[in-house]
């Protein structure tokens, strides 16, 4: 971890990627949802603020942009952040390819590993993330090999590089249906908060919290909600999802990054 010191007076932090690291759905304190065009926090945001209440001086820029793909990814956030020379760098990249219908994990981390190479080159601490394991989540559970796939690849390219990762897939934590949104898609506010944790404690930032801390005992399970629920999903968001994949539309079109610049955190 050649670029990152939690002694340094500034540090500078640039995140890549899509949805997951832009911080959907994760509204700022006060906000009950973030409406079109809004900003979200996320754990890349919770991540700089731990770093900074160390002390330290923070320079983010966040560049993800929900729905991107790998591709997009690299062509659009890449070179902003190679020119940036930040100190620590995250970077979460291939899940939209691997989700869809046809998605190569072996071809995505073939274009994976060009850009780690390239983000490692400017002497950055480059963190690097494993996908999720979905064996909780009945409609993305077909998905667990190609993911498991990937994941495999992520960990050897850090491997090379010299990469700290962040395993989501070992995440216990992260197995809890309160762990993710409405859409069953996106981490909640409360995912957000532990995933941010775990990343400090992979990096040995000093935060206070507990990632892995028990979840509170759920009441027994209702069949004809967890139905009702099942059916208000699929026509708030299964079926857009589709729609856009149909149509060849991303929930990002139109959209750019929140923190586009290396500004102090404030």
């Amino acid at each position: 971890m050649s670029g990152f010191d939690i002694g340094q007076d500034i540090i500078s932090y640039v995140a890549l990627g899509d949805s997951f690291t832009e911080g959907m759905d994760d509204p700022y304190p006060g906000d009950s949802a973030v409406p079109q065009g809004g900003r979200y926090r996320g754990w890349a945001d919770r991540l700089a603020e731990h770093v900074a209440d160390t002390g330290t001086e923070v320079r983010y820029a966040n560049l993800a942009v929900r729905g991107k793909l790998i591709r997009q990814i690299i062509d659009d956030q890449l070179p902003r952040a190679v020119e940036l020379r930040p100190d620590l760098v995250t970077f979460c990249a291939g899940g939209n390819d691997i989700i869809r219908p046809g998605g190569d994990p072996d071809l995505v981390a073939r274009v994976f590993e060009g850009a780690v190479r390239r983000l490692t080159d400017t002497g950055a601490t480059v963190v690097l993330f494993t996908g999720a394991d979905t064996a909780s989540q009945p409609v993305m559970r077909h998905l667990r090999g190609r993911i498991a796939t990937y994941n495999m690849h992520v960990r050897a390219i850090a491997d090379r590089y010299g990469c700290p990762v962040v395993d989501l897939w070992g995440m216990a934590a992260l197995h809890d249906r309160r762990a993710w949104s409405e859409d069953r898609l996106h981490m909640s506010a409360e995912g957000h908060r532990r995933l941010a944790l775990r990343v400090c404690e992979v990096l040995g930032v000093p935060a206070e919290g507990d990632w892995d801390a028990p979840w509170p005992d759920l009441p027994a399970p209702d069949w004809r909600l967890a139905r009702q629920a099942d059916l208000h999903w699929a026509r708030e968001f299964l079926v857009p999802w589709i729609g856009r994949r149909l149509t060849g539309r991303s929930s990002g079109d139109g959209r750019t990054a929140k923190r586009p610049n290396l500004e102090p955190l404030r």
